[in-house]
């Protein structure tokens, strides 16, 4: 990565962009086309303006939103640098709403990575690489994309933000590094396949993620949005059902199973205020017991 500066803008939660949290956010529900850049490209930005006339301030696109997920030796391919040019019309579309997308990021050090742009004011705002790509079942991330290393909550004009990819979500370790990090609102990005249940009625892998969600906004007290991904690729499908997810634990929108989709709801920093007051388990967290905790335990594995 060129500098640190690109990946976020400040290392600290600013108390005057959190206190004034109060917008309309978009998910959207899409269905990209492996490894064709111009088509996706085009598709966002679509979306985007739709988004815009709803009046929506951020919207948030799934994994790998502008490749498609099922890239093994074509990432090397559709890798790009966070300046290339290619992005400059979704910057300009930024200067009217933020826009959290998912791409193959070019690093400085010539390796590949998964990773999520968030654009604003026409400039990148941060960018996060995904720490966990999975490489089990289905799964072969972990033979195309490097892995990232760091886990930093960021300030936005509308607040403060904090940003997983898939497999990242499942390690409760990186939600709760954001929350404490100041972040009061989640935004995870994810290509999650269609797992049905032992009758083929239910969508397992839906409900597991649903559950997860919830419970990361409850305990965290933080807004969740989930932005997963439909459609076929090299026979997987994509299940859809992305999410908002209140403080509270509350699912406020959810998007259709199977079929592009896009989902709003007012995210208000009231509520998160309401939610950690109403109960008080996040902020009587005592992060110094954690702290050395952990060191305790990793001394032991040196």
């Amino acid at each position: 990565m060129r500098s640190s500066s690109i990946r976020t803008t400040r290392t600290s939660p600013n108390p005057e962009a959190i206190a004034h949290m109060n917008f309309k956010a978009a998910v959207a529900q899409i269905d990209p086309k492996v490894g064709n850049l111009k088509s996706n490209l085009d598709l966002h930005l679509k979306v985007v303006d739709k988004a815009i006339r709803a009046g929506a301030k951020l919207i948030l696109f799934p994994e790998l939103s502008l490749t498609g997920y099922s890239l093994r030796d074509l990432a090397q391919e559709v890798a790009l640098d966070p300046d290339d040019s290619f992005f400059s019309p979704l910057k300009k579309k930024s200067k009217s709403i933020t826009i959290v997308l998912g791409f193959v990021e070019s690093g400085q050090d010539h390796g590949i990575y998964n990773s999520a742009m968030v654009l604003e004011e026409g400039k990148v705002k941060h960018v996060h690489r995904k720490i966990y790509p999975p490489t089990y079942g289905m799964f072969e991330e972990g033979r195309y994309f490097g892995l990232g290393n760091t886990i930093q909550a960021f300030d936005s004009k509308l607040g403060r933000f904090g940003v997983l990819i898939c497999e990242d979500a499942w390690h409760l370790s990186l939600p709760y590094l954001l929350a404490r990090d100041g972040a009061e609102v989640l935004l995870s990005l994810t290509a999650s396949p269609t797992r049905l249940a032992g009758d083929h009625k239910d969508l397992l892998n839906a409900e597991v993620n649903h559950e997860h969600h919830r419970a990361y906004a409850r305990l965290l007290s933080v807004y969740y949005l989930f932005s997963n991904r439909v459609g076929f690729e090299d026979g997987v499908n994509f299940w859809g059902g992305s999410a908002i997810v209140g403080p509270g634990g509350q699912t406020i929108a959810l998007a259709k199973y199977f079929s592009e989709d896009l989902i709003f709801s007012q995210l208000d920093t009231k509520e998160v205020r309401r939610a950690r007051v109403s109960s008080r388990h996040f902020l009587d967290e005592n992060i110094d017991l954690v702290s050395r905790s952990i060191h305790r335990i990793a001394s032991k594995r040196s």
